[in-house]
């Protein structure tokens, strides 16, 4: 079906201005997306003239926004779970439409600023452009490909980004270079937050993809003002002259604007006037984000956590060390408050090698058959799993490594460092390294105090995120807890759970009972934690 021309109908929104100072416009969507998307979408074949996209090269999002107030971090984050390991809802997106040049990712910061929220991710329609075949790459060399038709996009990888990134699963974003016209080798790793913010001149171009957008602003821009600043843009950027940018915009993006961006107005929630200029539209906007948050609210209940598993059998995945005289023993000795610190460090260091020996018996073996050097066949066992990687938790969690090295040839590291909101008393990410492609490995996880368990979710969470198979972690601890055993069981049961000792309660301030103190402290000899925590990291749980 033919598309509407602009002109023949009001924009959206335009009888909703009753007096110059209401800014921001709310727009009643129509009763069917779809309809209105097969009305507004013209065919692939326009008869229109292309116009070259000439930016240099694609430059990835920084990871970091900084503002006047605070540091936002906008590559996002795994974001918390509750004790069943599952997250409550999905994150708040918000899809940000427009023409060229009409202040969208401006827009976009400003709204990131005023939420005042400290994980949020940006996704932009520019890093999803097709791969162009031969052809079209001839076609764009010579200014005759159209990088404004909605076939242009990548829409499908599109919508499978923004629905993991809603669920709070990592992915893998193309870096899109425009001066080959094709994606870069390496690709930008997002992460699942509170907002996700998308925008994009086809924002609202897909049903599918409107469907998972919890908000819709169109930025409605002067087209003289965008002019302008793609002349300001194009010639101090690009090295372009007056005459080629304004031919290119009177050619290709003008029309580009009025026949497939312009009449998606309509499908907005809510519309922006003057853009990054009109303050009272963002602060409407930012009300309402404010509330849907507040309806969404992660909150880790440690409360219901401890009494969520009393007097339930410890889980079959729970592995405990034999308890000889000479681990209690070494108990003994680490757990005694009089040890002094080289004597906690050299006890600790053998419970730690005996516990990773200890681990390493439940991995995959096959049968092999080796030639001793009599000459005789020796019938044995070989590992039969790709690679080995140890993950260690912040910072106690790295004292394990050592030992892991000892016995594991070659084995690869990564870190995770987990901190306290100190607000909302919420785990966060604040630190994440992981060797590549850990998906096919067994991941040893490495915490030396497990007390509810909640760094120790959050961590195998982030493995899980990086497509690491839950069967083939192993969450290695020298002391845990009663509680922190049954959460992590409950939440992933086919983690694999091993330690040296378990002990029965912890207390009020969720601390291990008898326990072994605060173990980073003891460790590395720094100044002990008032309230005498179990917890080695930075998150206390």
């Amino acid at each position: 079906m033919a598309p509407r021309s602009p002109d023949s109908a009001p924009r959206s929104g335009q009888p909703l201005l009753p007096r110059p100072g209401l800014w921001a416009v709310f727009c009643p969507l129509p009763s069917s997306n779809a309809e209105s998307l097969d009305r507004l979408l013209p065919p692939v074949g326009t008869g229109r003239s292309p116009r070259k996209r000439t930016t240099s090269q694609c430059k990835s999002e920084p990871p970091l926004l900084r503002t006047s107030k605070r540091t936002i971090y906008t590559a996002g984050r795994p974001p918390w779970y509750n004790e069943h390991g599952t997250q409550s809802k999905e994150a708040f997106a918000i899809g940000l439409g427009g023409g060229s040049a009409s202040g969208k990712t401006t827009v976009a910061r400003m709204i990131i600023e005023a939420l005042d929220v400290p994980w949020v991710v940006l996704l932009s329609m520019d890093s999803f452009y097709k791969v162009l075949t031969e052809q079209q790459q001839e076609q764009a060399a010579h200014n005759n490909f159209n990088f404004d038709h909605p076939d242009a996009f990548d829409f499908d990888l599109i919508i499978s980004t923004l629905k993991k990134l809603k669920q709070g699963k990592s992915v893998k974003v193309p870096i899109y270079d425009f001066t080959t016209h094709s994606r870069k080798k390496d690709w930008k790793t997002l992460y699942g937050a509170n907002v996700i913010i998308f925008e994009g001149i086809m924002a609202f171009a897909d049903k599918t993809l409107l469907e998972l957008l919890d908000m819709k602003i169109f930025v409605d821009t002067d087209s003289d003002i965008r002019l302008v600043r793609r002349l300001r843009r194009d010639i101090s950027e690009r090295g372009r002259d007056i005459e080629g940018v304004i031919k290119q915009y009177n050619k290709f993006v003008k029309p580009a604007f009025d026949q497939y961006i312009q009449p998606t107005m309509r499908l907005a929630d809510i519309v922006v006037p003057r853009g990054s200029g009109n303050t009272v539209a963002i602060d409407l906007i930012v009300q309402h984000v404010h509330s849907q948050l507040e309806e969404r609210k992660l909150r880790w209940d440690m409360a219901a956590l401890a009494s969520a598993h009393q007097c339930h059998p410890l889980p079959r995945t729970l592995s405990v060390l034999k308890s000889t005289p000479q681990v209690r023993g070494m108990h003994t000795i680490i757990r005694d408050k009089e040890t002094s610190r080289d004597e906690f460090i050299f006890y600790s260091k053998r419970l730690m090698r005996l516990l990773i020996e200890h681990a390493l018996s439940f991995l995959p073996f096959q049968d092999c058959v080796v030639q001793t050097p009599q000459g005789q066949d020796y019938a044995g066992k070989c590992y039969a799993g790709k690679q080995i990687t140890g993950v260690s938790i912040l910072r106690a969690g790295e004292t394990m490594e050592p030992a892991l090295r000892a016995v594991c040839k070659d084995v690869r590291i990564g870190t995770i460092l987990i901190q306290t909101n100190q607000l909302t008393g919420e785990p966060e990410l604040h630190y994440l390294r992981l060797p590549k492609d850990i998906s096919d490995d067994h991941v040893i996880l490495m915490d030396c105090t497990v007390s509810t368990g909640a760094a120790a979710m959050m961590a195998v969470r982030v493995l899980l995120d990086h497509d690491v198979p839950e069967d083939k972690i192993f969450l290695l601890s020298l002391l845990m807890a009663e509680m922190g055993v049954h959460s992590v069981a409950y939440a992933f049961p086919r983690v694999r759970i091993i330690t040296t000792a378990v002990d029965k309660r912890v207390n009020d301030l969720f601390r291990i009972i008898p326990g072994i103190g605060n173990f980073g402290d003891r460790y590395f000899g720094t100044d002990a934690v008032p309230d005498g925590s179990d917890e080695e990291e930075p998150y206390t749980g």
